[in-house]
């Protein structure tokens, strides 16, 4: 687990209200960088959730530089910690994590609307299926 997502952790565990714990995720995703739309395209868009979500990926040296964005302020923040938990790590580890486990971690499992929670598993599925595709020779 990256210091991030333990820094993210702690941070959840020290707010008890899960209004402010929304608040806080909204707040990552309005950190993220800005996507340009020309990366926004339906090869972008991803499956299986309920709001608009792009995530594009590009490989660097055995890692991925990832850009993401919706038009929901919740899931653009939701993409903020998909990208804080595979972004520091190479491909080869991305496929290892077991995103739902930290998810249950910060409470989103309990949290989310069942829509959130499904475009959650998709985003992660996306991730996952790129950075497979990135080990590919050729």
């Amino acid at each position: 687990m990256t210091s991030a997502i333990e820094t993210l952790i702690s941070d959840f565990e020290l707010i008890d209200d899960w209004e402010e714990r929304y608040r806080y995720v909204i707040e990552l995703g309005r950190g993220l960088p800005v996507m340009p739309d020309a990366l926004k395209s339906p090869a972008t868009k991803v499956n299986g959730c309920a709001s608009q979500v792009w995530i594009h990926s590009r490989i660097i040296d055995s890692h991925m530089d990832l850009k993401g964005d919706s038009d929901a302020l919740i899931v653009k923040g939701l993409i903020a910690i998909a990208f804080m938990i595979f972004a520091p790590l190479t491909l080869a580890e991305i496929e290892q994590v077991n995103a739902q486990d930290i998810f249950a971690k910060l409470g989103l499992k309990d949290h989310l609307t069942p829509q959130r929670s499904n475009g959650l598993a998709s985003m992660v599925a996306r991730i996952k299926a790129d950075a497979r595709a990135g080990l590919q020779p050729g």
